[in-house]
């Protein structure tokens, strides 16, 4: 369920962003956070973006193979690890949107530009954001569990 409101918010959001805003044009929205359309053709922060192609079918495979794994890995969750859940669901739905970007347009829609004064962090989306939250969700899964792992053994946190 997770995973498909995240898909959901992605995609009309970069259907919104798409139609509405004009191509790298800011629209200034906070001191810190502008609305503007980028279109990204290689991974994080345009990683292989000028690869000739190649790449979009590359991350596309990565973007199933890690799906595919993480779907079977939350099926064999218990219930009371819900938080892993959670995470993984995140991941799930971030890299569905990316996904479908890459398959339909040959890139990844971005439109979410956060700033500093004229320090620009990478354009990113929706999906980009609930992948990263995900991902510190698992970080912070596997730092809890160690410390209750630790302390079970009785060696101290």
């Amino acid at each position: 369920m997770l995973s498909a409101v995240v898909l959901l918010l992605d995609q009309g959001s970069k259907l919104l962003a798409d139609a509405r805003l004009v191509f790298h044009e800011p629209v200034g929205v906070l001191p810190f956070f502008n609305l503007r359309l980028a279109y990204n053709t290689g991974a994080a922060f345009s990683f292989l973006g000028n690869a000739g192609g190649w790449q979009r079918w590359f991350f596309a495979g990565i973007s199933v193979l890690v799906i595919s794994v993480l779907v079977v890995w939350m099926r064999r969750l218990k219930p009371e690890q819900w938080q892993l859940s959670a995470a993984f669901a995140l991941i799930i739905g971030g890299a569905l949107g990316n996904l479908i970007d890459r398959l339909v347009y040959g890139h990844v829609i971005d439109f979410i530009d956060v700033y500093y004064k004229t320090w620009h962090w990478p354009t990113f989306n929706i999906a980009d954001s609930a992948i990263t939250v995900g991902a510190g969700l698992l970080l912070l899964d596997a730092w809890v569990t160690h410390r209750r792992e630790k302390q079970a053994a009785g060696t101290g946190a």
